[in-house]
């Protein structure tokens, strides 16, 4: 269950926390760490039940008060370093993931429930409550756009792409130190546009890291 090194981060994830705030770097370095993970577990699930007992261990580790969490694991000792308190947004992408485990078929619900849970922890990063609905939005966008990006049924990457879409997008611009959240959505969206290609694919994508990082939007 446990690993003593993070996974590596894409390229698009690298560049988010480039373009994020000190303060920002550590906890979203760690939430992308785990989403990391939980990819994997759901990506070589088989059987749900055994698919839903590996997210649940990770479930019941964040419930835990950080000194009686196990030690030793590089996402799970960060999570008590960065998010002691605001687990449960980490909790929220848990579930998320979830919903690919139990779903027997994707549907336009499951994976709005995807994109909202797996992208929360968007929203746990803002620093008021007036853009947790825009960090909200770009989640579950991320969410979405990254999912599609990496699976390989076109009747499911559709699926995806349009929950994407239909993410709203409230008015205004990401605060400075959450410019790399800014690169994450602008990438998003770009994919989703285009049916859901590799965030980083095609000579625009660093111009959109560029505007996301620049400008906030």
């Amino acid at each position: 269950m446990t690993a003593n090194v993070p996974d590596p981060l894409p390229p698009e994830a690298e560049l988010a926390l480039a373009w994020s705030r000190q303060k920002v770097r550590g906890p979203l370095s760690i939430a992308l760490q785990l989403d990391r993970r939980l990819a994997r577990i759901v990506g070589r699930t088989h059987e749900p039940v055994l698919g839903q007992m590996r997210l649940a261990w990770w479930r019941e580790a964040l419930g835990k008060p950080v000194p009686e969490r196990p030690r030793g694991d590089a996402v799970l000792d960060g999570i008590g370093m960065h998010w002691q308190g605001r687990e449960a947004a980490l909790v929220d992408m848990i579930d998320g993931w979830e919903v690919l485990v139990t779903a027997e078929a994707l549907g336009a619900e499951h994976a709005t429930a995807f994109g909202k849970g797996r992208g929360a922890f968007f929203a746990a990063l803002a620093s008021d409550r007036e853009a947790e609905g825009r960090l909200g939005a770009a989640g579950m966008r991320w969410a979405l756009a990254d999912a599609a990006a990496g699976v390989s049924d076109p009747a499911e990457r559709a699926v995806l792409v349009a929950a994407g879409l239909a993410a709203g997008d409230p008015p205004g611009r990401f605060a400075a130190g959450l410019r790399g959240l800014a690169v994450l959505d602008l990438l998003a969206m770009r994919s989703l546009k285009r049916g859901g290609r590799p965030l980083m694919e095609g000579r625009g994508a660093p111009l959109a890291v560029l505007r996301g990082a620049i400008f906030g939007r």
